[in-house]
């Protein structure tokens, strides 16, 4: 059995729970058993029961009860996945002394040290564990891309979309400088999105906004350019087609920004601290090449790569 670990909440963000739910639907299909290990969040328990997901709430806080090992011994857990961004020292310690092999995706915690398995597409220094898979060929997304791409040649329809949580409040921002340029947009927020009061004083008629979508991938099909985060989304549009603006919501999304802009599909603004109505320029965006190149760049089979080298190690684990 496998073991996803992760943390969501407003202040983390929900980037690392969508990305469960990609490699849950995966997982499913190549028939193995799962069980997701997440933190006390009202917003992501609620999706986890409709989607009848199978998981155990704990408390990162805790470091010293070695829960981990109840749940390895209670599930029978022969791979556990961190996805929480930043594993502590004690955690990956926990789940190593009972033998269990640790992979990690994106991980810039201590615990990031004890891995076996490291897989980086979003991380880009101080890299550690014991075999490092890097690259976007490794990137988690919704398999409901695929159905869903297509090139831009104009832009006719611009989205907002900051992640679940936008836990700085950067839509409100970004609809301020919108309405100075003459635009409008239309704006996703997500479940655990808690400026919803600001949000509304300030759009206008050219502005609509939807409220968690049923599927964002879906949504994406009927824009021309995204504004979002510097976090899985940006990927995800891309891989659709769809150009994007990207404004860092965490520093370490500055990084990422800047690595997707470099393909050519996307134009990277900067820290959401910083940004001014110059850094989100509509006009003289080429959409129809950013389109192509963002088309060009993001690969769609980046769990299933994942998938393998886990398998492979898991074998030979099992050989040895």
């Amino acid at each position: 059995m496998i073991a996803i670990c992760i943390e969501s909440s407003h202040k983390r963000g929900m980037g690392h729970f969508y990305r469960t739910l990609n490699m849950l639907e995966y997982l499913t299909k190549v028939k193995e058993q799962v069980v997701v290990i997440i933190n006390q969040d009202a917003v992501s328990l609620r999706i986890l029961n409709k989607k009848q997901v199978h998981y155990e709430i704990v408390d990162y806080s805790d470091v010293t009860s070695n829960w981990e090992k109840a749940i390895i011994c209670k599930y029978k857990i022969e791979l556990w996945i961190l996805d929480k961004f930043q594993t502590s020292l004690e955690l990956a310690r926990h789940v190593k002394e009972e033998g269990i092999i640790l992979a990690a995706i994106d991980d810039c915690g201590e615990g990031a040290d004890l891995v076996e398995l490291h897989f980086c597409s979003m991380l880009f220094k101080n890299i550690r564990g014991k075999h490092i898979y890097s690259g976007i060929e490794y990137l988690v997304l919704n398999p409901e891309i695929a159905k869903y791409r297509r090139q831009r040649t104009e832009i006719r329809k611009i989205l907002v979309s900051m992640g679940g949580s936008d836990t700085y409040g950067v839509t409100i921002k970004i609809v301020r400088i919108l309405k100075r340029q003459g635009y409008g947009a239309d704006i996703i927020i997500g479940p655990n999105f808690l400026h919803k009061t600001l949000l509304n004083e300030e759009i206008d008629s050219r502005f609509v906004i939807y409220n968690t979508v049923p599927s964002l991938i879906e949504k994406f099909y009927k824009y021309d350019l995204a504004i979002t985060g510097g976090g899985v989304t940006c990927f995800e549009a891309n891989a659709t087609g769809l150009p994007c603006i990207i404004i860092a919501n965490e520093m370490h999304e500055i990084e990422t920004g800047r690595y997707l802009a470099g393909f050519g599909g996307a134009v990277f603004a900067g820290y959401y601290k910083d940004i001014s109505d110059a850094d989100i320029r509509i006009e003289g965006i080429d959409i129809k090449e950013m389109s192509m190149a963002a088309l060009k760049a993001v690969p769609l089979n980046g769990m299933e790569n994942m998938y393998k080298a886990m398998q492979e190690y898991r074998r030979k684990e099992n050989e040895g």
